[in-house]
């Protein structure tokens, strides 16, 4: 099965004549339509146009002749973006390629398949969509994460090769976790966010979700790179990712935070990272205790930053130009108001008024300029650590898979979910997760991840953690028969 292969798998395999782009195009498709409507990853694919491309790319560039699924939020050339919302799942068809997708087909990849995710990539679990449930691989009662659980559910259950992902405040590296595969979130700025439909836009990072720390690698080389359509895109030196596959990791100094060592955290999580630290320590790495005292912050500094952004963004959602329009309104606010009432979901509705409340006249200075002076402190506590150590490993995600449906009614505890992935947002830093090992939960067994995370601009050294610890437990991505 062409599905369950790796990406650099499948690139020998082209190079050697052994199968063609068009093979592996028709062996995604047949995995589609077979598994989707269990795992619900895909919202749409266009089998015809990726054939298409398949039959005429040119196989001899670095990703000539690989699909690559997208999550929903990114514009890809006469396909829709729905961003899991009703809002603009009516009648919006891209009329031009993000600057990743761009990057994408340059290095001869073929965008191929729209992935499901919270509304606006705003959740954790993937059921804030408003155009069905994605579920979990490895069991299909529980949430896949998010709210790129689209990308990694289709991953993780052999529905695509890889795929890309958004990342505001785990969206990438949480899903990965919870299904089983590698996600990884650049660097702020290392990859266009040009054509992403933004959510938090001082936050948001295009990332690759895959089997492989290898295949990120080789993924990476290929999104990230400087855009002028992006103003906060990095005009800075992309090193090729994949030299770091295979380093050892000798003396390489890694980091304990204190602060994310506590109580809350699922009892086997915690078991499965101490075995991996102990790993890492095997393989030569010097570990020791570090402190980043802010860490308490980072959530509460999150939800009001996030959502103040949000509520601008979201702002454009007018039903005038694109998208949902409600065909009950009298004049123009009435129409307004009931078009964006009945086009947003539950959640996305109260991160707006959220947002619009702590940007309010009375209420700015009190949260959003404390927020930003949080968001300070806790970059400031991130680049002290990093002159003690090269990188920082904790849990990605404090506990397994939830079920469907069990923190619907408490988003408190679902913004939990993210308590050791949002700092690294704040901060802007690179950071991935991969999987290590699995626990016991009511007769499943459930992938725990192990977030790395490193300087700015230094994913060589988090490709290199997590490639060395990969290939000494034999663990890639997790795949359910």
């Amino acid at each position: 099965m062409l599905a369950s292969s790796s990406l650099t798998a499948l690139r020998k395999s082209i190079s050697s004549g052994e199968i063609t782009p068009r093979d592996i195009v028709l062996d995604v498709a047949r995995a589609i339509e077979s598994r989707n409507p269990d795992l619900g990853a895909y919202l749409s694919w266009d089998v015809e146009t990726a054939l298409a491309e398949a039959d005429r790319v040119d196989t001899s560039k670095p990703l000539g002749g690989i699909p690559i699924a997208v999550k929903d939020n990114m514009n890809v050339i006469g396909q829709p973006c729905t961003c899991g919302s009703r809002i603009l799942n009516e009648n919006y068809v891209a009329p031009y390629d993000a600057g990743a997708i761009q990057r994408l087909r340059t290095a001869g990849g073929i965008p191929f398949g729209r992935l499901n995710m919270d509304e606006f990539a705003m959740g954790s679990s993937t059921e804030n969509s408003a155009l069905g449930t994605t579920r979990n691989p490895h069991d299909l009662a529980r949430v896949p994460g998010g709210s790129s659980g689209g990308s990694a559910a289709a991953v993780a259950g052999d529905l695509a090769i890889a795929a890309l992902g958004s990342d505001t405040g785990g969206s990438i590296r949480q899903p990965a976790a919870l299904c089983g595969c590698v996600g990884i979130k650049p660097t702020y700025g290392r990859v266009s966010r040009f054509g992403l439909v933004a959510f938090a836009s001082s936050l948001d990072q295009i990332g690759p979700v895959t089997k492989t720390v290898e295949d990120a690698a080789l993924l990476l080389n290929h999104l990230c790179g400087y855009d002028s359509h992006d103003s906060t895109s990095l005009n800075v030196e992309v090193p090729d990712f994949t030299e770091a596959i295979g380093q050892d990791i000798k003396g390489l100094r890694i980091g304990l935070p204190k602060e994310y060592y506590i109580k809350g955290i699922h009892e086997g999580v915690a078991a499965n990272v101490q075995a991996a630290i102990r790993q890492l320590e095997s393989l030569g790495a010097v570990v020791e205790e570090i402190s980043l005292p802010h860490t308490e912050l980072g959530v509460a500094t999150y939800y009001v930053l996030a959502p103040a952004e949000a509520s601008a963004n979201l702002a454009r959602f007018d039903g005038v130009r694109y998208g949902h329009r409600s065909g009950s309104a009298g004049d123009l606010m009435e129409q307004y108001t009931r078009s964006r009432a009945e086009g947003f979901g539950p959640e996305v509705k109260r991160r707006i008024l959220l947002g619009t409340y702590m940007l309010s006249s009375g209420y700015y200075d009190a949260y959003y300029i404390r927020a930003q002076k949080a968001r300070t402190l806790i970059r400031n506590d991130f680049e002290k650590a990093f002159k003690k150590v090269d990188v920082i490993i904790s849990p990605t995600s404090p506990t397994p898979a939830h079920k469907l449906g069990e923190l619907k009614d408490n988003p408190l505890a679902a913004y939990l979910e993210d308590v050791f992935t949002i700092p690294v947002n704040l901060a802007g830093l690179p950071g991935i997760s991969v999987p290590c090992g699995k626990v016991e939960v009511e007769g499943k067994a459930l992938p725990v991840g192990l977030q790395i995370v490193g300087k700015a601009l230094d994913e060589a050294s988090v490709l290199r953690v997590a490639h060395a610890y990969e290939q000494s437990c034999k663990i890639g991505s997790l795949v359910v028969e």
